[in-house]
């Protein structure tokens, strides 16, 4: 049996309400089987016994980060819309004169499958650099059947040959192509591409960019619901440019989350609390964008789950989960605590994933040893997280 043994750490952040100061986490085959002070666990499992022993004196131990909403499978650059937008440009004036969502849709369709594999398996070395060990990735620069399928098989593939764990999200409503209405395409999606998607069985989730200018509620309703019709899970882009109700959207079809919610109402948290609907909040959109971050409390305060991810994609290109959690703190609001089991904990739930996110027994192995005495340093130390070694399901994935 193959184990390994984490000891002597100045703090294991166990999950969101537990932290055990010089602790230690025992792995036996890929599966925390003790977690607690460094003298009891070493006790039951000696490290000179094991596999693997690392001394984490000084570092802390963190569940690795779960990035609950990318679009990290993307082809050209972009750079330039940055620059425009500081010089005042607004994301609906570059979207008009040729960029955004579509610049980036006609890179993808001319973009060779190993060119995008290759660009996905570079930003996921760059994620596991940081401690994520598993994230979502999304569909949506293809905007037609046979671009979607050729970006689901690039994520099953990347899920395949990279450690860290890959999610697919099936996301044909990402936006509306040319030459279509949005009610022409949203028909499209649901009756021609949700079934080619269900067919190949290349996907997990159905999300949908439901938002003025792009799709309706009832719009991105017929695509979620010809989606559950073929066992994908239901998301939604809601409230981030404006309130239109995609939150109950999401609340009434029992989606695995709503995302980005800047302008979201306390109504809306109530629902999504009452739904059992993740609230993920994508701070980095905000700070690329400018804008007013989303408040978190009214959700905190309904009793939601809370998440954080990154919403890596070329209009938001940060892919260090511990610069989310700074931003987290700092412009929504969270404490650290909070913000660091959002960005594990909260983003395993996103997923539908309850064996991740913790370091509790029985919960799969994934973890970053952190060069810093407690959770605080990671949203602190915000040029870059000092992540020493990643363990994915027990075993050293990068680092010693």
């Amino acid at each position: 049996m193959t184990q390994t043994v984490l000891h002597g750490a100045s703090e294991v952040f166990v999950g969101p309400d537990e932290r055990i100061e010089d602790g230690a986490v025992a792995i036996e085959e890929g599966r925390v089987v003790a977690v607690g002070p460094s003298a009891a666990v070493t006790r039951e499992h000696p490290p000179e016994n094991a596999d693997t022993a690392i001394d984490a004196t000084g570092k802390t131990l963190l569940p690795g980060f779960v990035d609950a909403h990318t679009h990290a499978l993307f082809a050209g650059d972009r750079s330039d819309e940055f620059a425009a937008k500081l010089r005042g440009k607004t994301y609906g004036e570059i979207l008009a004169a040729g960029g955004g969502i579509l610049r980036t849709v006609r890179a993808v369709r001319e973009a060779s499958d190993e060119a995008l594999l290759a660009n996905l398996l570079g930003h996921l070395d760059a994620m596991l650099a940081h401690g994520t060990t598993t994230v979502e990735v999304k569909s949506g620069y293809g905007l037609d059947a046979e671009t979607e399928l050729r970006m689901l098989e690039a994520i099953a593939r990347a899920d395949a040959e990279h450690p860290v764990d890959v999610v697919p999200t099936f996301m044909g409503a990402h936006a509306v192509p040319e030459g279509y209405d949005a009610d022409e395409y949203a028909a499209e999606v649901a009756e021609e591409q949700v079934p080619a998607v269900a067919e190949q069985g290349i996907a997990e989730f159905c999300d949908v960019f439901c938002e003025e200018g792009v799709f309706s509620v009832e719009q991105s309703r017929r695509v979620l619901e010809a989606g559950i019709e073929h066992d994908l899970t239901p998301k939604v882009h809601a409230e981030e440019l404006s309130h239109l109700g995609g939150t109950k959207l999401a609340a009434s079809v029992g989606a695995a989350s709503a995302d980005h919610l800047l302008h979201a109402t306390r109504e809306d948290a109530r629902a999504l609390a009452e739904a059992g609907v993740t609230a993920v909040f994508l701070p980095g959109t905000a700070f690329g964008l400018g804008a007013a971050y989303a408040d978190p409390a009214p959700f905190l305060a309904a009793g939601a789950t809370v998440a954080v991810a990154s919403d890596f994609n070329p209009n938001c290109y940060a892919r260090s989960m511990g610069f989310a959690t700074t931003l987290a703190c700092v412009g929504m609001g969270l404490d650290p605590a909070e913000a660091v089991a959002a960005a594990t904990d909260g983003g395993a739930r996103a997923l539908n994933r309850d064996d991740r996110g913790t370091l509790r027994e029985g919960a799969r192995a994934d973890v970053a040893v952190v060069d810093a005495p407690s959770h605080v340093h990671v949203p602190y130390v915000f040029d870059t997280i000092p992540v020493e070694t990643v363990l994915k399901d027990g075993e050293v994935a990068r680092g010693r």
